[in-house]
Order: C-alpha cells, then structure tokens, then sequence
C-alpha cells in the first residue's frame, strides 16, 4: 500500500476509532464496582431499552430505503414474529433476528421486490 492510503487509515483510527475508546474504557472501569441491582444500573437499562425500541419503531413505521416499499403490515408482523421467536426460543437474540429478518426477506419477495 501507498503512503496516502495508509495516512487515510491512520485517520479513521485517530479520530472514529480512539475517541470512541476512551470512553468505553472509562465507563468499563466506572462501572467494574456497580452492583448489578442499583438503581442507577436499572436506570441505564431502562434508556438503553427504550432508545433501541425506539429506533426499531421508527425503522418499522417510518422506513427508508427498499424496506420503505415493504407494506407496513409485513413490516409488522415481521418485528411481532421476531420478538415471538425471540420468547420462545429462551430469549435468543438470534432466533428472533432471524425469524424477522426471514419474514421481511419473504414479505419483500412476495409484495413485488425482487433481486
């Protein structure tokens, strides 16, 4: 590799990557004395919670992209069989992405998108 490509490297690690680090550091080593029951544990739970569902919410109601041309019952019911699979298969993370992700691969073939 030349030397640009390798000072372009340089600078994503300097600027997106470093900074990012230090604060993951930082809060592994506030947070290695927390007792998993705090209140402040549960409260930082509770806004993690509710900004990823919010996120998904807004990925379902107000897509963007080719999932915007899925109709939004599929979209729907892809997210409840997902969460679905996700309970029944003891909380697996995979299991749910998958089943939803399958549902609204099928949803989009079946609603007119095809590769």
């Amino acid at each position: 590799m030349s030397g640009p490509v390798l000072w372009g490297y340089a600078v994503i690690v300097l600027v997106g990557f470093l900074p990012n680090e230090v604060w993951r550091f930082a809060a592994l080593f506030i947070a290695r004395n927390l007792d998993d029951d705090s209140q402040f544990v549960l409260l930082a739970r509770v806004i993690a919670t509710s900004l990823i569902t919010g996120v998904v919410a807004k990925l379902i109601v107000f897509s963007g992209g080719e999932l915007a041309h899925i109709p939004f019952w599929i979209r729907l019911g892809a997210a409840a069989a997902g969460f679905a699979a996700f309970a029944v298969f003891r909380r697996s993370v995979f299991a749910g992405v998958a089943t939803g992700e399958l549902l609204l691969i099928v949803g989009g073939y079946w609603s007119g998108l095809t590769p």
